[in-house]
């Protein structure tokens, strides 16, 4: 980070205690990122963005307020500082808001492998998006396209506080996508695919992800109505993850300390199917979501949130550990006009040992699950109902598409039944590999 932003953000630190804060803190994020689209093989769109905001959050007392701006200059830094002030002067009293203190900050900041310095240009990024709608469009039955993608973005993270921490980090990241339409019998399907990464080589091909996005897209045509019944489920990888997520907002600190969390009276029992390991890594190599610390200047640390079934612990901020009476584990994210709230980093299930195809070759019928769409999750009860689309499966085999389907069950027995399979992509921040889920409820005809 350029020194002239950390002497701003040291400026503008300055001038909330002149005004009248007991502490403060303050995060700066500049991002550039550069995106190409393709369609029927001409540019449809070439976008370059250049974003630079800082959030500042300030404290007197027991009150507390944030602001942001993006025209963070010595003009103005007085101005808003003496603004945060103000507001937080207004607020009511928290008896759990809480400045980092000295020894909770991070002592010392691990270098991470979270940066690509190659920076593909737009022609570069063209290429690419060109190559991968191509790719789609040589696969016999696909007609139409809804555009190949490629871009790339680097943000730059500065983290600091009144009392003294001062810290940043940089990170890139390089995507390709496509979507594209086939029809048959008066019925058009799409389905898309796509690669991230945080550097350009660990991108899958373009070649590959176009073919793949065809395949996907032709294997939905002819698509009919699911059986309605209680049926073993497979969760594609593509769409496990959100079985991931959801879990992670059930061990959030915050919705624990509120009650609204359907495991909230479960820390140290069982919860999970044995063998299940439920891992948060913010100090991965090349990880989407790593960061050396927190959002409030915090050390990181991997830590296993389920292990053997066994719930360990809650992501928990500052604020959030204190209303239940723990430490801090930092977990704090913030956006740049709030204060910091916990959340995960890269947060996955651990791989299985079998291939997917073993989780189905002994289903005599089930529902393999490809796409969800809406959802009605009570994260109070833990009641369970996403629409889904994907492929009835039939004698262990994968048989017909299925569209405009509802899963349904109850999280607590979800997560006691699950089987995993070994195809995690690492590359995602939030990652699981194939799930089978026993005696889900499945509604279709």
């Amino acid at each position: 980070m350029e020194q002239t932003y950390q002497t701003l953000i040291g400026q503008l630190l300055d001038a909330a205690k002149s005004a009248g804060a007991s502490g403060a803190d303050a995060m700066l994020a500049r991002g550039q990122s550069t995106s190409v689209s393709i369609r029927h093989g001409k540019v449809e769109s070439a976008e370059r963005s250049e974003d630079f905001d800082i959030g500042l959050r300030v404290f007197v007392g027991q009150q507390t307020a944030s602001i942001s701006t993006s025209q963070l200059d010595a003009d103005n830094i007085k101005d808003l500082a003496a603004r945060a002030v103000a507001m937080a002067k207004l607020a009511p009293e928290d008896p759990y808001v809480t400045l980092a203190s000295a020894d909770q900050l991070a002592q010392q900041i691990p270098m991470l492998d979270i940066y690509d310095p190659a920076q593909p240009d737009a022609d570069s990024l063209r290429q690419r998006a060109s190559e991968v709608e191509a790719a789609a469009f040589s696969v016999d039955g696909i007609t139409n396209s809804d555009g190949g993608n490629a871009g790339y973005g680097v943000v730059d993270v500065l983290i600091a506080t009144s009392n003294g921490f001062s810290a940043g980090y940089q990170r890139s990241s390089h995507g390709v996508s496509a979507v594209v339409i086939a029809e048959k019998d008066g019925q058009m399907e799409r389905d898309y695919d796509y690669s991230s990464a945080v550097f350009e080589t660990d991108l899958d091909a373009a070649d590959a992800v176009g073919k793949n996005a065809a395949k996907r897209t032709l294997e939905r045509l002819g698509a009919s109505k699911a059986k309605t019944g209680k049926f073993p489920v497979i969760y594609d990888r593509r769409v496990a993850a959100s079985l991931v997520s959801t879990l992670a907002g059930a061990v959030n600190g915050a919705s624990v300390a509120r009650g609204t969390s359907f495991l909230k009276d479960q820390l140290g029992k069982k919860i999970a199917a044995d063998g299940l390991n439920f891992i948060d890594d913010p100090l991965r190599p090349r990880g989407m979501a790593s960061r050396p610390f927190d959002a409030e200047g915090c050390p990181v640390q991997t830590r296993k949130m389920v292990e053997d079934g066994v719930l360990q612990g809650w992501f928990l901020d500052l604020s959030s550990a204190a209303k239940l009476g723990l430490a801090g584990t930092g977990n704090a994210k913030r956006s740049l006009g709030s204060a910091p709230s916990p959340g995960s980093s890269n947060f996955y299930l651990e791989n299985g040992t079998i291939g997917r195809d073993d989780l189905i070759a002994d289903i005599d019928e089930g529902f393999l699950v490809t796409e969800l769409m809406g959802s009605s999750v009570d994260m109070i009860t833990g009641d369970y109902s996403r629409g889904a689309g994907g492929f009835w499966i039939s004698k262990g085999k994968i048989a017909q598409p299925i569209s405009e389907a509802t899963i349904a069950g109850n999280l607590k027995d979800m997560l006691m039944n699950i089987t995993r399979a070994n195809d995690i992509d690492m590359r995602d921040s939030t990652a699981a590999p194939s799930l089978r889920i026993d005696g889900m409820t499945v509604a279709g005809s």
